[in-house]
């Protein structure tokens, strides 16, 4: 309460009406150890209902984590530790980013599943080093959110028995009570799953959610979910059961009767009696002696399979193998090779895999199309979580999630796939890997009007310039299979935040690199491919993916004419961006303002890098129902159309 009124911001109601809840939890059932919260044998705890994290944030600070009371006083403020939704990376003891509903139930499926597969992989009789829960804690809002039904659903499939949701029924919502908009049978959604599920009448009750929560720990043939019927705000006597609680102050004067109907022994902002905090302060006796123990357990499986430890703690640092891109395929600039990026990348990754056993991850039903199947890896299921293959089903949303919880917990490194017109579903996690530096993997393919006869339902026209928007995603379209490669091995390097592969559907050309650059020049974003004579020249023809080709195309006629052009394959933005202003102006000379642009795509994004005197030819309508061949002839995506241009643009 006083933590939302100083910063007259935030969700009181929430935190207040699950204190009992998080007593019982960080008390009793989570294994943890605030001294060192990266402890790999912890328990994992997901706030999905990130609107509540002053309740998080208080159980960190009292059960002894390096967050402070001060920290806690700056709630809500400029540079603190504790934002408006707990952010994973910024206070320690927050497994995840969360906030927008729905995620943190996905996450925590994935924190699961990346559990289920590790320990099947590593444990050994009489070895259990990977043994931990996942717990999650969601709101109506959360359960409201399609992404918790995908979770759920693909959960309960896979039957993740150590995994286990905590629902906070206090049925109130920002718009008025939650029959406004909801009469769902919760219990029976998740039991139709295939969950387990335990109900609590009373948030109040300490015995009962103790009872609950170790019944459900002991369910180990599918997830669990305990239900617990609470009143937001509880103790305020007007705010409690309304929905001025949920996102709003309570103002200082109901604080300050809430406090007195409490019993709370003070009124002084931020009070903390001795004897509780010692109490809570236990924690860190307990989280020293529970990790000491699973140390223990740990160093005599290291005696006793040390090639399997070296390779869980290779995985876990994050480190690649030595080797890891050795044997990757070549391409030759042969008619026989000319293939879609789509069916490279799948080489690519087969390529790989031996050699970095952490990659996992599938399709959202479209594994064929997007050539992620990892060849002998096996299939995961209820019972195989050891395999590498995720089938995800029609699940966009949850697949971005559960991606996030696989790369949050640690030991694999996840990819992803499905059309690019998809990524508009799991936009949502594609932004919250990003704004948390996970290193996830997408491969989106079917990139362009180049995917023909399906139609503008699934021709990507805005998708490449929305996802080339969000803030640390590198977005990567490699011209041919040679860039795909790269791209690839760029993918693999990247730690610091997501990457998206975006390939095509339509064969296309290898380049031949004894003629033009080679392709590693990927690595820098955007690299010199092809140039005019003694590298003067007089206009500059930028693209990227299939329209690499068409670029070549022109680059030859205008060569041909006399017409000095120098071609610049541009895969990724985010990465030209990066290097120093000298290597950018070496490859977009400024005193060259002759630039055209070619992408079959919005083309807002490239107006940053023709500069004022530049053109892009893009596309700024939907696409159409043909041949690719006959769509880029009438949308104006030819040779002829770029070499026009470019003659245009040297007059102007």
């Amino acid at each position: 309460m006083d933590a939302v009124e100083r910063a007259d911001s935030g969700h009181a109601g929430t935190a207040m009406a699950l204190a009992p809840v998080a007593y019982v939890l960080w008390q009793r059932h989570l294994r943890y150890n605030p001294a060192n919260p990266d402890w790999f044998g912890r328990d994992r705890f997901v706030l999905s209902a990130g609107h509540a994290c002053m309740l998080l944030y208080a159980a960190l600070y009292l059960t002894g984590y390096d967050l402070s009371l001060d920290d806690i006083k700056q709630f809500r403020q400029w540079g603190s530790r504790t934002p408006g939704h707990s952010e994973h990376g910024l206070t320690p003891g927050v497994e995840a980013t969360t906030g927008p509903l729905g995620q943190g139930v996905g996450n925590a499926v994935g924190m699961a599943l990346a559990e289920a597969h590790l320990a099947q992989l590593f444990n050994r009789p009489g070895h259990s080093v990977v043994d931990h829960c996942t717990y999650f804690l969601a709101s109506d809002g959360d359960l409201m959110e399609g992404v918790s039904h995908e979770a759920g659903s693909f959960a309960g499939h896979l039957k993740l028995g150590r995994l286990i949701g905590i629902y906070d029924d206090n049925r109130i919502t920002i718009d008025g009570k939650t029959d406004l908009t909801f009469s769902d049978d919760t219990a029976k959604r998740f039991e139709s799953y295939g969950w387990h599920v335990e109900r609590v009448a009373d948030g109040n009750d300490l015995g009962a959610l103790d009872a609950a929560l170790a019944t459900a720990r002991r369910v180990a043939d599918r997830p669990s979910l305990v239900i617990v019927r609470t009143h937001i705000a509880y103790g305020s006597p007007h705010k409690q059961d309304t929905p001025e609680a949920h996102g709003a102050p309570l103002g200082q004067e109901e604080v300050k009767l809430t406090k007195q109907r409490l019993g709370w022994p003070s009124l002084e902002p931020f009070y903390v009696p001795d004897e509780a905090l010692a109490h809570w302060r236990l924690a860190r006796e307990r989280g020293a002696r529970l990790e000491a123990e699973w140390s223990k357990q740990y160093e005599a499986y290291r005696q006793a399979f040390p090639e399997l430890a070296a390779e869980l703690e290779r995985r876990l640092a994050g480190r690649l193998a030595d080797g890891w891109d050795d044997g990757l395929p070549t391409f030759a600039p042969l008619p026989a090779d000319a293939q879609a990026t789509r069916a490279a990348s799948g080489k690519v990754l087969n390529a790989l895999a031996p050699r970095l056993p952490e990659l996992v991850g599938g399709s959202a039903d479209l594994a064929t199309s997007t050539n992620l199947a990892f060849k002998n890896g096996g299939d995961v299921a209820a019972g195989s979580w050891g395999a590498r293959n995720i089938h995800f089903g029609v699940r966009e949303h949850g697949m971005g999630a559960i991606l996030n919880g696989l790369a949050l917990h640690g030991g694999v490194r996840p990819v992803g796939s499905t059309f690019l017109i998809f990524s508009d579903y799991m936009r949502p996690p594609i932004r919250l890997a990003a704004l948390s530096h996970l290193p996830v993997i997408y491969v989106f393919s079917h990139d362009s009007i180049g995917l023909g006869e399906d139609g503008p339902t699934h021709q990507p026209i805005e998708q490449l310039a929305a996802l080339r928007a969000i803030p640390n995603l590198v977005v990567l379209r490699p011209a041919d299979a040679t860039e795909t490669v790269e791209a690839w091995r760029m993918a693999i390097l990247s730690r610091n935040g997501p990457v998206a592969l975006v390939l095509t559907r339509q064969k296309v050309p290898v380049i031949d690199r004894a003629k033009y650059a080679p392709a590693n020049g990927l690595r820098l974003g955007g690299y010199v491919l092809a140039d005019a004579p003694r590298g003067k020249p007089t206009i500059i023809l930028l693209a990227s993916g299939s329209e690499v080709t068409l670029a070549l195309g022109a680059h030859e006629r205008l060569a041909a004419e006399g017409i000095a052009a120098r071609v610049v394959s541009l895969p990724s933005m985010e990465l030209f961006a990066r290097q120093p202003q000298e290597y950018r102006d070496s490859v977009l000379p400024p005193a060259v303002p002759a630039r055209l642009a070619v992408e079959a795509a919005a083309p807002q994004p490239w107006y940053r890098w023709v500069g004022d005197h530049g053109a892009v030819l893009g596309i700024e309508r939907f696409g159409a129902s043909a041949p690719y061949q006959r769509i880029y002839e009438e949308l104006g995506l030819t040779v002829e159309t770029v070499v026009r241009r470019a003659k245009e643009l040297l007059r102007a």
